[in-house]
């Protein structure tokens, strides 16, 4: 840098006007990318795949995604799979990509996230920087939400799903308040370096790079971004928050395994995955989800390739962001099924025979619950709102866009004559919502679903409550446990005692003894046993009695509605 260039950029924070050192001299500004890593406070809001810095700090995201692109009208559908370099290069190539005119949706459908898919995304659809950055920096107080921006709507929704024995461990910290898991790291399949290369302007002087073009940053040579991305320390790139934001330690990390194992088999096992997905003007929908395969919403796929369902015939993009808003509110009933059916054999347990195994296994769902309904309650609150404030929203939109045209023409427009500025009558324009008609009219049907859920887990909260309470007045500790069974051998011994004490007195003359032989001894001691025993225990026959009844009455009860339910299906 020239000492011109000194001159006219001071540096701020050298208080002397003298001459600079050689050592003090300005030099290249290698060092805006660790400032705007470094720390969370006052970071720039936002991810730029363009930039250097974004590379340098999501660049180690990488997995081996499965993208399906599916076209289709009510007349045609087709669909293609790629994997990360196929859909790169696809992206690049546009008279391939390019939608045929037949086309009314285009879904984008990805699974996995990985760094060279999502900035290819971003720059090939124009998604915002910060719907990018909810996408890449999940953390444990991010829940459901809903942004409008000029291009694009954008929803994350978290969803809830029953895990597998395989997968109890994956469930367990997915399930946990601070934290919402996905593989962020996770690469099976290394990406090749030849499918993911960048091309970044300079932070010192934008006008001093060429502007880049849409697919400019997949064909840069990859050196350059490398030796861009050692100016950045390991430190630098370590996460910025902990504790309640989502990040943690490895010392949190080990004691929050440890609990969750201590939890483990006491619980309903449930996923909680974040779901991702943009719905554009032009009928586009793209959506993101953590895992690699396209299980999660296979079902949607399958209702697209029949030709007489309700989203081949709309022709609406917005009616397949329901249909999956619906899929992940089928998905919840599923989980409260499974909730419902542990309550009820808790519930059952505790009615025979509390015990502490109950109550442990009633305060870690009672948690469970508790936790679900602070994750599930946002969904409500997104599909509310985009059946009611969906235009409203995009009004709003347009008036802040339009007001920020205004204020850039505003130079030029005070140039003008009065008679120049009251001459042309702006047209009205017409803003319409994202969502359509007969999309919010099904959005009905699952904000229902969502409203019983939610009821739902209220009542599970309530009835776990009152079933810790009955169990702990119930419940009686191992201490008194020891003392009935204490009690219930003095019962037992003590008219024998009695009698031994009598018998074995030394008389000179008993006639019980002398004209009668140890019989006459159980001829006495047996009847009055058998009378004091159940005088003694009346209380304890009493509640044996009861706990039998109950157990031949439930059994009796199932085997009626199992007989029943046979013959209406054998008769069906």
């Amino acid at each position: 840098m020239s000492s011109e260039g000194s001159a006219r950029r001071p540096d701020p924070f050298v208080a002397s006007k003298s001459e600079p050192s050689p050592h003090s001299r300005p030099r290249r500004r290698t060092y805006s990318n660790a400032t705007y890593t470094h720390a969370g406070a006052g970071a720039e809001p936002g991810i730029n795949p363009r930039r250097d810095s974004a590379f340098a700090e999501y660049g180690h995201i990488k997995q081996a995604s499965q993208i399906e692109v599916v076209d289709y009208s009510n007349e045609k559908i087709t669909s293609s799979v790629y994997d990360n370099a196929g859909f790169i290069h696809a992206l690049r190539d546009k008279t391939r990509f390019a939608r045929e005119p037949w086309t009314t949706v285009r879904w984008i459908n990805i699974g996995g996230l990985s760094w060279d898919v999502l900035s290819s995304v971003a720059v090939a659809y124009d998604l915002h920087s910060l719907a990018l950055e909810d996408v890449l920096q999940e953390q444990g107080h991010n829940h459901s939400k809903a942004d409008y921006y000029q291009n694009h709507l954008f929803l994350r929704i978290l969803c809830h799903s029953l895990a597998s024995d395989t997968d109890e461990h994956d469930a367990d910290i997915s399930a946990l308040p601070d934290n919402v898991a996905f593989p962020r790291t996770a690469s099976p399949i290394p990406v090749s370096s030849s499918s993911f290369n960048l091309d970044y302007t300079t932070e010192d002087n934008p006008n001093d790079a060429e502007k880049p073009s849409r697919f400019s940053f997949l064909t840069r040579r990859r050196g350059d971004v490398e030796n861009r991305r050692s100016y950045l320390s390991p430190r630098d790139l370590k996460h910025k928050f902990s504790g309640l934001t989502g990040f943690r330690d490895a010392a949190r990390q080990r004691r929050l395994l440890k609990l969750q194992a201590l939890k483990r088999g006491d619980r309903v096992n449930v996923k909680v995955a974040p779901l991702y997905m943009f719905l554009s003007r032009d009928g586009t929908v793209i959506t993101m989800h953590p895992t690699p395969n396209l299980d999660f919403t296979q079902p949607i796929t399958a209702r697209l390739h029949q030709d007489d369902s309700v989203l081949r015939t709309s022709n609406d993009a917005s009616l397949l962001v329901e249909s999956i808003l619906d899929l992940v509110v089928d998905r919840v009933l599923e989980v409260i099924d499974a909730y419902q059916d542990k309550i009820h054999q808790i519930e059952n347990e505790i009615l025979l025979k509390p015990t502490m195994n109950t109550v442990r296994s009633l305060h870690i769902l009672s948690g469970d619950l508790i936790l679900h309904k602070r994750t599930l309650d946002p969904i409500k609150t997104v599909i509310y709102g985009l059946r009611r404030y969906d235009l409203d929203r995009c009004i709003a939109l347009a008036d802040m866009s339009a007001g920020s045209l205004q204020d850039s023409h505003k130079a030029e427009w005070q140039t003008h004559s009065v008679h120049n500025l009251q001459m042309p009558h702006h047209k009205s324009v017409r803003v319409e919502g994202y969502m359509s008609y007969k999309a919010k009219t099904y959005l009905a049907d699952v904000y229902d679903h969502m409203e019983f859920v939610l009821t739902s887990l209220d009542m599970f909260a309530g009835i776990s409550e009152n079933l810790i309470n009955y169990a702990f007045n119930a419940y009686m500790p191992p201490i008194v446990y020891s003392r009935r069974r204490l009690t219930v051998a003095t019962i037992i011994f003590l008219p024998l005692t009695l009698l031994t004490g009598y018998f074995g007195m030394n008389f000179d003359f008993m006639w019980s003894l002398r004209n009668h032989s140890d019989l006459v001894f159980w001829i006495i001691s047996l009847p009055v046993m058998g009378i004091l025993l159940p005088i003694f225990l009346f209380h304890d026959i009493s509640r044996m009695f009861h706990y039998l009844r109950k157990r031949m009455a439930g059994e009796r009860l199932i085997k009626v509605r199992g007989s029943s339910v046979f013959s209406i299906k054998s008769s069906g």
